[in-house]
């Protein structure tokens, strides 16, 4: 967008927003938003005081407390995630005055209480604490004890996230992946993003499977279809990027695409493509982090990805890595009660409350010989990607 263009001019290029936020510009930042509003409504960005992500604006009509905490800050392209403090260089840049941002607080630490008003209000009593929570992938992490540098967990959301800790801040060079901190103090992970993952499989369904809208379970049918199919599609490649794409193309223009497509053709192919191109998709993550030294020795699966054995199984085979999942499916929000747990004093620190409250599966093995069948077909993943990109006219 021309928000995002302008603000890695004014910065002086990706190189200078390294430095100063560890990530690129991109649209789903707050920063370029901010922006927009300036630009396209002076009169409302006049009459903004402070800048608040979601989370905080909760907790401060329940406690009165102006914050925000780290995690969720690295997402504002504002917060300097290497230092740990807002980047007076990229907001001196940009002319955003550093009063529109509140203090910064932990994630597992008290920002607030719940006022009368509040209790009042909601029911709940009266000087509860309220902790500084935490971002969506952070405490997802969180929710499935991915809180320590060697772990990794692959999430299957609308969208699909790779996120691996590290006890420093390590910033890919081509800034194809997220840098942010953790909910962990002094702590930061790395992470991958793929627009669309389940998304991807969702829109498939709805509009090339609208014969099982009436059926229970449609993605159990869709899967037993897929399952009758060779590995790799017998030559069928999906790309996912049908909402653009995060990691690792940084472009919102590509756009999704079926290839290789003949008469001997089924609807089951197209599942299998699906299904492989997303994992294929978050496999560019994974290789991003082997790239920076960190390549996990197993992957914790969450999300729909991790709901089916079939799906598990093209993971691990795909990744190459052992796969396992956990004892809960709450997510975030698990991640987030733990947190709140921590501030409230029932565990010392996050890494005691996973260890007390979460248990995990056996891990599922990959197939050497069916990993070894993948490799091809994920190179032609790769080497296809560029027909996504949009045609000039």
């Amino acid at each position: 967008t021309a928000q995002c263009a302008e603000i890695t001019r004014r910065a002086g290029g990706d190189g200078q927003l390294r430095e100063w936020v560890s990530n690129p510009a991109l649209e789903g930042f707050t920063l370029p938003k901010v922006l927009w509003l300036r630009e396209r409504e002076p009169e409302a960005y006049a009459r903004v005081a402070t800048v608040l992500l979601a989370k905080d604006f909760i907790r401060f009509r329940l406690t009165g407390v102006l914050a925000t905490e780290p995690s969720d800050a690295s997402g504002t392209l504002m917060f300097d995630v290497a230092r740990l403090r807002w980047s007076e260089e990229l907001l001196a840049a940009v002319d955003v005055p550093r009063s529109l941002l509140p203090d910064v607080g932990g994630s597992a630490e008290v920002l607030g209480r719940v006022t009368a008003a509040a209790s009042a209000a909601t029911g709940l009593s009266r000087e509860t604490p309220v902790v500084g929570g935490g971002a969506d992938n952070a405490c997802g992490a969180a929710g499935v004890g991915v809180v320590a540098p060697g772990e990794a967990v692959a999430s299957w959301g609308t969208s699909g996230t790779v996120l691996a800790p590290t006890a420093r801040p390590l910033v890919d060079p081509g800034l194809r992946a997220h840098t942010f901190c953790h909910v962990v103090p002094r702590s930061w992970y790395v992470m991958g993003v793929v627009l669309s993952a389940g998304g991807a499989f969702a829109w498939f369904r709805e509009q090339l499977a609208r014969d099982l809208a009436g059926v229970a379970e449609p993605n159990v049918r869709l899967n037993e279809e897929a399952a009758t199919v060779p590995r790799g599609a017998d030559g069928v490649t999906f790309l996912p990027y049908v909402q653009g794409e995060r990691t690792p193309h940084r472009d919102a223009s590509l756009r999704g695409a079926f290839l290789g497509l003949s008469l001997a053709h089924t609807r089951a192919h197209l599942t299998r493509a699906v299904l492989e191109g997303v994992c294929f998709a978050l496999r560019d993550s994974l290789s991003i982090l082997g790239e920076l030294g960190m390549s996990p020795r197993a992957l914790l699966l969450t999300g729909g990805g991790a709901k089916s054995a079939f799906v598990r199984g093209l993971q691990r085979d795909i990744y190459g890595l052992p796969v396992s999942t956990v004892n809960r499916e709450e997510g975030p929000a698990y991640g987030a009660a733990l947190l709140a747990a921590v501030g409230a004093g029932a565990y010392p620190d996050l890494a005691a409350a996973t260890r007390a409250t979460l248990t995990r599966g056996a891990e599922e093995r990959p197939d050497a010989r069916a990993h070894e069948e993948y490799e091809d077909v994920y190179a032609r993943f790769r080497a296809s990607w560029p027909a996504s990109r949009p045609v000039a006219t």
